[in-house]
């Protein structure tokens, strides 16, 4: 499946899970580990591994590869990689502390 219709799938996915503040990262041309980032924020650790799960569930009836996931245990931060696309699902506190839009240097602009 092509990168951009992954992401879509992923968004989805996010949303029809009440995932909030979710955007998406173009990283192509910056980074050869992934195109995209698909970042959300979960309302609690609880909700942060359902929007997680949800990702995985998706992926896996669509019988796309998923290949690894990361942060299960505490979920605060929980990573889904995707090949192409790279999920990352955080509580609010966890997003502000790390700012991802603002590591990789995107602005409101290139965001989603």
């Amino acid at each position: 499946m092509k990168a951009g219709k992954l992401k879509e799938l992923v968004i989805e996915a996010l949303d029809d899970l009440k995932g909030g503040e979710v955007v998406c990262l173009k990283v192509a041309g910056i980074t050869t580990i992934a195109d995209y980032m698909v970042v959300a924020t979960g309302t609690s650790t609880r909700h942060v591994k359902s929007l997680s799960e949800g990702v995985v569930k998706k992926a896996k009836d669509l019988d796309l590869a998923v290949a690894g996931v990361e942060g299960q245990k505490q979920a605060d931060w929980i990573l889904v990689d995707l090949g192409d696309v790279i999920v990352h699902v955080m509580i609010d506190e966890a997003r502000k502390s790390y700012d991802l839009e603002s590591l990789w240097g995107m602005t409101p602009s290139t965001v989603k």
